[in-house]
């Protein structure tokens, strides 16, 4: 069985995924590839690299000029085409494929043209829609019958004049239906929300992301001593990237309502959000690999993901797996990745009941083994494994 994935990147998330598919693919026996075109993979993984950097930088101006992302990038799509054929994989794993590194159009064609059987990996909403990749926080319908007049036209992957939006609707509902396809959402959530899509002639069903629970598991830490934090309710935050759908501001108002018993640590910060951070908030930038990271979710007391739009939400699986109790938005996925024995769900922009949580203790009656528990529904092996009995059905039933 041979499996070629492609993704936008080789690393962070979705590239760690892919790869750990790959990984897994290879321990049972099955020959993959993973065709990427940012960042960097584990050298383990055998990879072929779409394009270069200015097809990316040429692919992001285009769309900030046409917003038409995902329609640039053609000859290093026709080269991607090549490797397919050379390669002749049973299976074509599709993940993210926004990015401004493929030509969707030229990809879909060959596709359909080879019969070729296909995977696809819904990390968001992109696939669906006519612009954005997540519509929940702007309150927008459009992508349930027709794009257009885009309310988030500036936001990821921006444009800065034109609205190709109904377009790009069009575009992608003709090339992304008739194909010998397989949708998989990262969540209940996302797999309900694209099958109210264009995408509902397709079967979907919900693989979780996977988390490593060798490297995120309760251990020893310096953390509070090193930030004097050794007597403090410490209230964790953890982002990539904190933009307004992931809480900055809800952080900030909240540690407005908390007393000097506690303090808020956010990880993931830019210096421009720091500028913004009240003194009260200990901001940390990225943390130099997973185990660094482990050691701050495991010395943490509480983490609160105070994001509204997210097809999953790792960082609080992450958590849970280090012992540590979460609390989440009612939003979008959150809520599937904690259960009673080990979080809180509370209204979006409920910091009352966030503080009542902190205050008051109500986490402490969770215990380590609790979270653990908790997490354990989540543990990598298990997930992508159902990868692995994907390919298996597709490839039995050809």
């Amino acid at each position: 069985m041979k499996v070629l994935q492609i993704n936008s990147f080789g690393n962070l998330s979705t590239g760690s995924i892919a790869a750990d598919i790959q990984r897994t693919l290879a321990a049972r026996g099955g020959e993959g590839m993973v065709a990427f075109a940012r960042g960097e993979i584990a050298p383990d993984v055998p990879s072929y690299r779409i394009g270069t950097a200015s097809d990316v930088k040429v692919h992001a101006l285009m769309t900030r000029l046409t917003d038409r992302t995902g329609f640039f990038s053609g000859g290093a799509t026709e080269k991607l085409i090549e490797q397919i054929d050379a390669f002749r994989p049973d299976i074509v794993h599709l993940h993210n494929l926004h990015g401004y590194y493929l030509h969707v159009g030229k990809l879909f064609k060959h596709l359909k043209e080879r019969g070729m059987p296909v995977v696809w990996t819904l990390h968001d909403c992109w696939a669906f829609t006519g612009h954005c990749c997540y519509y929940s926080m702007a309150g927008c319908e459009k992508w349930r019958t027709g794009c257009g007049r885009c309310p988030q036209k500036r936001m990821y992957p921006s444009s800065l004049f034109v609205d190709s939006s109904a377009r790009n609707y069009r575009d992608k509902k003709r090339l992304f239906n008739g194909l010998n396809m397989r949708l998989v959402a990262v969540s209940d959530w996302l797999r309900k929300q694209a099958e109210q899509s264009f995408l509902s002639a397709y079967p979907v069903e919900t693989i979780y992301n996977g988390v490593d629970v060798n490297v995120f598991r309760p251990t020893a830490s310096s953390f509070r001593a090193k930030y004097g934090l050794e007597n403090k309710t410490v209230v964790l935050g953890v982002a990539s990237t904190w933009d307004v759908r992931k809480g900055l501001d809800d952080f900030i108002r909240l540690s407005k309502m908390l007393d000097d018993s506690c303090r808020i640590v956010l990880v993931g910060t830019s210096e421009k959000d720091r500028k913004r951070l009240p003194a009260n908030i200990l901001a940390l930038g990225r943390t130099d690999g997973a185990a660094a990271l482990a050691e701050i979710y495991a010395a943490a007391d509480l983490f609160f993901n105070a994001s509204v739009e997210e097809t999953f939400g790792m960082p609080t699986v992450e958590a849970l797996a280090c012992g540590t109790p979460a609390v989440v938005y009612h939003a979008t996925a959150l809520p599937e990745t904690v259960d009673e024995s080990c979080g809180f769900v509370v209204s979006p922009h409920d910091l009352f009941a966030v503080r009542d949580i902190i205050v008051q203790g109500k986490f402490r009656r969770m215990t380590e083994a609790d979270c653990r528990r908790g997490a354990m529904r989540f543990e990598k092996s298990t997930q992508y494994e159902k990868y692995i009995a994907l390919y298996e059905e597709i490839c039995a039933g050809r």
